[in-house]
Order: structure tokens, then sequence, then C-alpha cells
């Protein structure tokens, strides 16, 4: 299956979800989710059916896979990986997809979004304990400290999305230095931690995986 190259924004009226695939445009005004409460292609005068219990499932595995910007084969095996792990699986899915180095570097306001983040580790711009990682699905340990190259520290959009830091925070499990540009992967966070996520029902996508 390939990447999905149309309107973000479309993505979100179909799960009826911010899924800031866009950045700051997601938490303003101008966000369509706002305006367009129909999911793209409804009728809003058409009465809708009631959703399936696959269906309800599978809405809460897309708006899951869609926010961290992966492909099912992508997802599916960061599922199985929580399935192998102690504890419970949809508390690990989370800690696994939270500790995506693309992940890490939007939440240390490396970048104004996930995909923007997903270019500016494989372009190299990202550095782990000092050393160039390039690949975004790379799990960062705690302890990590993850910087940008120097070569990076002057581009436009990574001082203006640090510059943002004071309005939208930087998550508990990590922290930042932003006149360095250096942050650190603290402690594996705990589900009840990933506030913004706080919408969606895990054990949903469980369930589905698990027919």
């Amino acid at each position: 299956m390939a990447r999905y190259t149309g309107p973000r924004c479309r993505l979100c009226r179909t799960e009826n979800k911010r899924l800031f695939l866009k950045g700051d445009k997601c938490k303003s005004d101008k966000c369509p989710v706002n305006r367009k409460r129909m999911a793209p292609g409804k009728d809003p005068k058409t009465r809708q059916k009631k959703q399936s219990e696959y269906a309800v499932q599978m809405r809460e595995k897309q708006k899951l896979k869609r926010t961290y910007g992966l492909m099912e084969k992508q997802f599916r095996l960061t599922f199985d990986k929580a399935l192998r792990m102690p504890g419970k699986t949809g508390e690990n899915l989370f800690a696994l997809l939270e500790r995506r180095l693309d992940n890490v570097a939007f939440r240390l306001r490396f970048a104004t979004s996930r995909s923007q983040a997903r270019q500016v580790v494989l372009h190299g711009h990202v550095l782990v304990n000092g050393k160039r990682v390039n690949v975004p699905s790379f799990v960062v340990k705690p302890g990590d400290v993850i910087t940008v190259h120097p070569s990076y520290k002057t581009n436009k959009v990574l001082l203006a999305s640090l510059g943002e830091r004071e309005r939208s925070g930087i998550m508990p499990w990590l922290s930042l230095d932003a006149e360095k540009a250096e942050g650190k992967f603290n402690i594996i966070p705990q589900r009840q931690d990933i506030v913004d996520m706080a919408d969606i029902r895990e054990q949903l996508v469980v369930e589905l995986y698990s027919k």
C-alpha cells in the first residue's frame, strides 16, 4: 500500500479528530475539523447508519495509525512487538509509538508535525547520543540524548518550532534545552501521561487484531 499523499485535513475530517498532521494549523481556528463536522463525501442531511463493532474498531485503529503517520505493515509490526512484551498490549503499543525517533523529534519541537519530523530524521539532521541516526522507527531508550546536527541549528523552521514550546509545552517524560536544541528522553511514558491521546480507545485496536 502506497503512502497517502492527498489532503491531510481530509484524514482529520474522516476520523472527526485532530490528528495534528499539519503542525500548528491543527491547533488554530483554521482547522477544518472545527468548521466541517461531517466526514468528506457525507451529506449532513442524510441519517447516518449505526456502525458495526468491526467498523468502530477499524476507525479507532485508523485514528491511531494516522496520528503517528504509520503504514499498515509498520503499525502491525509495532503491535506484534507490543503483544510479545509483558503487560497490557495497548499500553505497550503506545509506549513503542512514543519511543519512535520521529515522534520524539516532534515532541521535542524539532518539527511542527510528525511527517515533518520524519523528514528531518531521514535527512540526517537528528543525533542520538552524538551519533547521526536517519531511521524514523529507531526506538529511543531512557537516558538517550537527542540533538540536531550543528548545521541544522539555524534552520528557520526549527527555530520557529522551538519558539512555540512555551505555548505548547513539553511532555513530562522529556526534557529540553531549547537554546542548545537538545532534548533527553527520561523515562518510558505511562498511558495516562499521553494526555493528547486520551480519547483513543486502544483496547478496540487490540480486539481488532486479536480476531
